[in-house]
């Protein structure tokens, strides 16, 4: 009777100890970068830590999109990646929660101050500008004027030539529209956009999906951040990057820890994983060509640096509240997407 019992608490313990381990070893992943480097991550990350990566890729604005729909009964613990102004909305709406990583004293300013303001509820961990990427063949064979500026992507010869992904999905997109927002006033800003839709081909779901398709010779131009267009250079594509000359803006690409995370601990070590300087010094190897948030970190040779860039002092806190953003995304919807082509 006695060995029955002790048998029965022994399975039990056992069972109890297996359980925990399972739930330990797992970590519910949402990654808004490209999916090469979204890859690797995951697969760094396995081989160092003895944790199981669940990983789905979502643009940043089907993420918030789905972090806010789940928040009474979250799915995910961790989202990495993507532009910041969706985590800056998440954060002040109490989706993510406050985590000071033992890495913070290590990162740029830009980093610090983007976990400073949200009050330490999302962090930075990579920057790159907003710009463009244009296939040099196509624009050779068609005798087609270098764009230099936002004003030349409105040249009648460019209709039906331009890729730009919909602000609705795409991080990137919303900071286009937030960037000209600042630097032209919102009215300007919107009759540009109106005036440039006569040259967009297709609004598409991905932010980087436009100047893949340049590479192709699919279109001839993706309005994107810089450092995709660079990939696509180092991709062996005849694509050159532009810097706009009236000035553009950036993004921080950020991390959140999802409020009511399953698998907290995990989540954690992935934070403080994902902002050592080793980490972020390998994502040049899947052709990610950001600026690393860590100060050790190595600045990939190819990356677009800022201080070749017009940049404009981008609000982040501003666009990045959810009420401004749901009035510009309204606003977009109606003058712009609504008459898309």
């Amino acid at each position: 009777m006695r060995l029955t019992v002790l048998s029965t608490l022994l399975f039990a313990g056992t069972a109890l100890a297996a359980g925990s381990v399972q739930a330990a070893g797992e970590l519910n992943l949402i990654c808004s970068a490209d999916v090469v480097i979204c890859e690797q991550m995951r697969g760094d990350f396995e081989k160092a830590h003895d944790i199981k990566v669940n990983m789905v890729r979502l643009s940043s604005g089907e993420t918030y999109a789905k972090i806010r729909a789940e928040a009474r009964n979250p799915k995910t613990d961790i989202w990495w990646a993507g532009t910041g102004d969706p985590h800056v909305q998440a954060a002040s709406e109490n989706l993510t929660l406050e985590y000071k990583s033992p890495m913070l004293d290590q990162l740029q300013d830009w980093a610090r101050k983007q976990a400073e303001s949200t009050g330490f509820k999302t962090v930075g961990v990579y920057a790159g500008a907003l710009g463009w990427g244009y296939n040099t063949e196509i624009f050779k064979t068609k005798g087609y004027k270098e764009p230099r500026c936002w004003a030349d992507l409105l040249a009648p010869e460019l209709k039906g030539e331009i890729q730009i992904a919909n602000p609705n999905s795409s991080g990137t997109a919303y900071t286009a529209l937030a960037s000209l927002v600042q630097i032209m006033g919102e009215d300007q800003a919107i009759d540009y956009l109106k005036k440039l839709n006569a040259n967009v081909s297709q609004y598409t779901k991905s932010g980087s999906a436009p100047v893949k398709a340049a590479a192709r010779g699919e279109t001839a131009l993706g309005i994107v951040f810089m450092h995709d267009a660079v990939a696509q250079t180092a991709e062996g594509f005849p694509v050159k990057s532009v810097a706009p000359c009236e000035g553009t803006g950036y993004e921080i690409g950020s991390m959140s820890i999802i409020k009511g995370a399953r698998n907290l601990d995990n989540a954690k070590i992935w934070y403080d994983w994902a902002l050592r300087p080793e980490v972020q010094s390998r994502m040049k190897d899947a052709k990610s060509f950001q600026l690393p948030s860590n100060k050790s970190a190595e600045v990939p040779k190819e990356a677009p640096k800022f201080e070749d860039i017009k940049l404009i002092d981008y609000d982040f806190k501003t666009y990045g509240d959810p009420a401004k953003r749901k009035a510009l995304l309204e606003r977009w919807d109606r003058e712009v997407g609504a008459v898309a082509n």
